[in-house]
């Protein structure tokens, strides 16, 4: 696959590769809390509805948001560390450019599984997080995997 910088000029093909759709429905059963960060209060937003539909299909919802108090019925934290609970999975709804920094928190904190949702590709930091042990799922919709792949064998 051949894939395009900002600036529209050749750049690389990309090396990352996402697990198998069994392993990603496996991934989807183990998991039990999910911190969503860049999940907005509005519910016209595709990260809102996404996560309504994972918290209603059973799962524990975290909203990382700055200045954000609560969404879903869920206290927000503004950042990763903040969060007073562990984390299973880290499912991001922010643009490419803050990925690397997620990331990092990501290591620092131990968390073992990350999902980056539609249209949130960045190949180095995906790369980056499996060599630290990460799971990786990137420019996948978890809600849209969850409902195809295993919603009948969770």
């Amino acid at each position: 696959m051949v894939y395009y910088s900002h600036t529209s000029t050749l750049t690389s093909t990309m090396n990352f590769h996402n697990p198998a759709p069994a392993e990603i429905c496996s991934l989807l059963r183990e998991v039990r809390v999910i911190a969503v960060v860049g999940l907005s209060p509005n519910p016209a937003r595709p990260s809102y509805g996404v996560a309504c539909a994972l918290q209603c299909a059973g799962y524990r919802i975290v909203p990382v948001r700055p200045m954000t108090e609560s969404v879903l019925g869920e206290p927000a934290y503004p950042d990763l560390g903040s969060v007073p609970i562990p984390i299973d999975i880290v499912d991001v709804f922010r643009a490419p450019q803050h990925v690397p920094a997620i990331v990092e928190s990501c290591i620092k904190l131990g968390i073992k599984h990350l999902w980056l949702q539609d249209g949130v590709i960045h190949e180095a930091a995906a790369l980056r997080a499996q060599q630290a042990g990460i799971q990786v799922v990137m420019d996948r919709c978890m809600w849209r995997d969850y409902s195809q792949l295993c919603k009948d064998q969770r």
